[in-house]
């Protein structure tokens, strides 16, 4: 496992990148947060601030997937269906009952909760591809299910005129910034719940399974409780960025959420750094904010996702940030190595 000692010693354009973020980290998060909130004060376009918004949606469902793939080293292809849950329990709350946005979101986060937690528990006793294609099977059932439900998804044609949240009376869009401060508020939610879930017992769990899952096993460690609980958590997330994509867009259909978007979502984590928070940011960043510069060449978009992904496995497999992701296995209180080996 490799320390902070051994990650100064690294050389190169990644050494140095490395020596700064460990001794300015801190900083450097502060200065994107405020970065981050005066960004629509300084009169971008409308296109911008899309684009923006765009990164911190993905940022929210990296954030969720990092759970299970980063932490627990359980690999999902199925998020992209949490993420549709989450988008129509929302869409079809307001539209068809008048609910409040700000009531909906909940809701469309505790059912793609139980979505995820009903797969979770049968199919997380596998692993390695066989998980991965149980996830994937699974978005494709959720995508027939929306594209063939007409009485409540309208099927192909998707839902339209998605009213945009209220907050007191105000309309929040793009042209005020008010869906911007939205989103930063939900992903900074997720990323506090995230940080605390990942630095307490839980998180060390998770670490210890993805570490070794047999030796934590023998340690007492609830394995299938913990790879559930990981699967669940980031079911939730994802719900609840799909509640606010949907009123973002004004209109969602089975086209928006296909296994293009959780290649998408998984790419960014293993760009980002698995295991890591920071990570994420960088990743939705680049593979977001990317694209829409190379947006002329149209469907080649993918294949500079490929040739990115090729390189950085070649050159950095763990991702540009992934050195953060070494936190050392803590014992739980009151055992010790020494307890162990009797």
């Amino acid at each position: 496992m490799m320390n902070k000692k051994e990650t100064s010693t690294s050389t190169g354009f990644f050494g140095s990148f490395n020596t700064i973020g460990l001794k300015y980290g801190k900083w450097l998060l502060c200065a994107g947060i405020v970065l981050i909130l005066i960004l629509p004060q300084l009169g971008l376009s409308p296109y911008i601030m899309r684009i923006m918004t765009m990164i911190m949606v993905y940022a929210t469902l990296a954030m969720g997937l990092n759970l299970p793939t980063g932490y627990t080293g359980q690999v999902s292809l199925g998020n992209a269906a949490f993420f549709s849950i989450g988008a129509y329990t929302c869409a079809v709350l307001v539209t068809k009952t008048g609910m409040n946005f700000f009531f909906a979101l909940p809701c469309a986060a505790l059912v793609a909760g139980v979505a995820g937690f009903l797969l979770g528990l049968p199919s997380l006793r596998l692993s390695g591809s066989y998980l991965s294609i149980v996830t994937l099977g699974f978005a494709e059932i959720v995508r027939m299910v929306v594209t063939n439900w007409d009485s409540v998804t309208n099927g192909p044609m998707g839902i339209k005129n998605i009213p945009r949240p209220r907050l007191f009376g105000i309309e929040l869009s793009t042209a005020n910034g008010g869906t911007y401060y939205l989103i930063f508020v939900i992903l900074l939610l997720v990323s506090l719940a995230c940080y605390a879930i990942v630095n307490s017992k839980i998180g060390r769990a998770f670490m210890a399974i993805k570490e070794d899952e047999l030796a934590a096993t023998m340690m007492g460690v609830s394995t299938i409780y913990y790879k559930v609980l990981a699967f669940t958590l980031s079911a939730v997330i994802s719900g609840l960025a799909g509640g606010f994509y949907a009123h973002f867009m004004r209109y969602i259909d089975p086209n928006s959420f296909t296994f293009d978007t959780s290649i998408l979502i998984l790419s960014i984590v293993i760009l980002g750094g698995m295991g890591t928070m920071r990570g994420m940011f960088l990743g939705a960043a680049l593979l977001v904010a990317f694209p829409e510069v190379l947006r002329f060449m149209e469907q080649y978009r993918f294949v500079f996702y490929g040739l990115i992904l090729v390189v950085m496995m070649r050159f950095r497999p763990q991702g540009v940030l992934g050195w953060q992701s070494k936190n050392p296995y803590k014992f739980p209180r009151g055992v010790s190595q020494e307890t162990i080996n009797g």
